[in-house]
C-alpha cells in the first residue's frame, strides 16, 4: 500500500494517519469499494475546548486503484486514501454499505468503465458473503438500538437543565456509537441535536419531541417484524440502511407522466452539497423528490429548470410515503438519469388552501411520523409580517414562515401586497418558500 504514495513524506503521513482513533466510520463493500470519515486536523487532537472540522470524506475503488478525498491535498492519493488502504490491509475495517456520498462517486466510475457487479449496481460478487454481511449488520443495528434507548431514558430521567452547557462532545459521543452500530442515519439526527438547545425560546418542548421520535424510532426497529413492509422500510432508511439504484431500478413502483418541475434547494453538510428538486406529476398529481450531490466547490449535474416540465418515467424508493425517486428515462432524450430534452416553460401550477396542505400532511405523517418536510403548492396566499411572518389565505388561514426563512425580501418584494401562487416545504417549524409565480405567471426561484 504504501507503493502507491507519491514520496517518503506521505508514506509517513499516512502511517500517522492510520490509526483507528482517528476514524469516525470506515467500510468495505464487494467488490472494490472501500471508504472512511478521517478527523480533520484540529478535530484529532480531542482535547477539551478545542475546535473540530468536518472530518474528511475518503473513497477509494480498490479496482483501479482510484481515489477521491474532501481534504485539500493534491497529492494523488494523499494521505487520507493511504492510511484508509493501511486499516484496510491489516484488516480493521468492517463490512458495510456504502454511504450515499461514496456511493454517487463509485457509481459513477463503474458507468463510464461499463463495469457490473459495483457497490451500487449489479449483484454481489459473493452472495453468502453478503448475507452473512448483512446478518452482522443487523446484529450490530439491534445492539446500537438498545444502546440508544438507554442513553435517552438517561437524559429524561437527569432532565434538561444542564442541557445548553452541555457542549457538542454530548451529542458526538452517542453518535459516534451509532456510526460503531452502522446506523448512520441516527448518527446524523443526533449531531444536528446539539443546536436545538441553543434555538431561542421552546427549545425544551422540541428537544422532548426529537427524543420521542428517536425512541419511536428504536422501538419501531426492535419491533420491525410486526410492522406493514413498507413502513419497515421507512424505518430502515431512517436508521441509515441503503437502497441500491440498481434495486430501485428494478423493483421501485415505476411511474409515467408529464411532470412540473416545481422547486428546488440546495443544502450543504460537512462538505457535501445535496440538491433537492421537487416535481409533480400532472396527470398524477404525484410528487416526487430528485436527489443529487457534489463535493464542496463542485457544480452538480444538468439539473431540471424550475418552471418547466417534461414527460418523464420514474421509479421510486420504497417507503410509506415514498418521495424520492430515480429518474429512469424520459421520453426523448431517453437516458438514465437525465432530464428530458423536450423540456419546456410550463404554466404555473394549480395549488391547493392552507387546510389542504394541513390536511395532507396529517395524513402523510399518519403513515411516516418521521417525516420531515412535505411538498407544498399554494394558491393566491399573500406574504404577511404580523403578526409573526408568514403567509395569508384568502380565507383569512394564516401559515407560518421557517424561522429561518422569515427575511425572504425576494418574496415580499415579488407580491408586493398581491396573492401569489407558491411551491415550498412545510415543515413542523414552518414553510419555507421555494419557487413564487405572481400574477402575470412569471416564475421566480426564492
Amino acid at each position: 500500500m504504501l507503493a502507491l504514495a507519491p514520496d517518503s513524506s506521505s508514506q509517513r503521513s499516512a502511517r500517522a494517519a492510520a490509526s483507528p482513533r482517528l476514524w469516525l466510520v470506515t467500510g468495505f463493500a464487494e467488490p472494490s469499494a472501500l471508504w472512511g470519515e478521517c478527523r480533520g486536523s484540529s478535530a484529532a487532537a480531542g482535547g477539551p475546548g478545542q475546535s473540530s472540522t468536518a472530518p474528511y470524506r475518503t473513497v477509494v475503488d480498490l479496482s483501479g486503484p482510484a481515489y477521491r478525498c474532501s481534504c485539500p491535498s493534491r497529492k494523488i492519493p494523499c494521505k487520507h486514501a493511504l492510511a484508509l488502504l493501511l486499516l484496510w490491509s491489516q484488516g480493521q475495517v468492517p463490512d458495510g454499505t456504502p454511504p450515499e456520498w461514496a456511493a454517487t462517486w463509485l457509481s459513477g466510475r463503474a458507468e463510464r468503465a461499463g463495469r457490473p457487479g459495483t457497490a451500487t449496481g449489479g449483484e454481489p460478487a459473493d452472495p453468502a458473503a453478503a448475507e452473512r454481511r448483512a446478518e452482522q449488520r443487523a446484529s450490530r443495528v439491534a445492539a446500537g438500538m438498545a444502546e440508544l434507548d438507554q442513553w435517552l431514558r438517561d437524559q429524561v430521567r437527569q432532565g434538561l437543565a444542564a442541557t445548553p452547557r452541555a457542549g457538542y462532545r454530548h451529542w458526538d459521543t452517542i453518535a459516534a456509537r451509532m456510526v460503531d452500530a452502522q446506523a448512520s442515519g441516527l448518527a446524523e439526527r443526533l449531531r444536528s441535536l446539539a443546536a436545538v438547545p441553543h434555538s431561542g425560546a421552546g427549545w425544551e418542548s422540541r428537544l422532548l419531541e426529537e427524543y420521542a421520535m428517536l425512541r419511536l424510532l428504536a422501538t419501531a426497529y426492535r419491533r420491525h417484524a410486526e410492522l406493514p413492509p413498507a413502513l419497515t422500510d421507512t424505518v430502515r432508511s431512517r436508521i441509515g440502511f441503503t437502497v441500491r439504484q440498481a434495486d430501485v431500478l428494478a423493483g421501485g413502483e415505476h411511474v409515467t407522466d408529464r411532470w412540473q418541475v416545481l422547486a428546488r434547494r440546495d443544502l450543504e453538510t460537512e462538505r457535501i452539497r445535496t440538491r433537492r428538486t421537487w416535481l409533480r406529476g400532472t396527470g398524477t398529481g404525484r410528487y416526487a423528490l430528485i436527489l443529487s450531490f457534489a463535493a464542496s466547490g463542485e457544480s452538480f449535474d444538468a439539473s431540471p429548470t424550475v418552471g418547466t416540465e417534461a414527460a418523464l418515467e420514474l421509479a421510486f424508493y420504497p417507503g410509506a410515503v415514498p418521495l424520492r425517486a430515480l429518474i429512469v428515462t424520459s421520453a426523448v432524450a431517453g437516458g438514465p438519469g437525465q432530464f428530458s430534452a423536450d423540456a419546456r416553460p410550463g404554466q404555473p401550477p394549480s395549488g391547493g388552501s392552507v387546510a389542504d396542505l394541513l390536511a395532507g400532511w396529517a395524513r402523510v405523517l399518519s403513515q411516516d411520523p418521521w417525516l420531515e418536510s412535505w411538498p407544498a403548492v399554494l394558491s393566491g396566499v399573500t406574504p404577511v409580517r404580523t403578526p409573526v411572518p408568514g403567509l395569508a389565505g384568502p380565507d383569512g388561514a394564516m401559515l407560518p414562515l421557517h424561522p429561518g426563512a422569515a427575511d425572504q425580501w425576494p418574496l415580499f418584494a415579488l407580491s408586493g401586497g398581491a396573492p401569489l401562487t407558491l411551491a415550498a416545504e412545510w415543515t413542523p417549524r414552518g414553510l419555507w418558500p421555494l419557487t413564487a409565480w405572481d400574477e402575470t405567471g412569471q416564475v421566480v426561484a426564492l
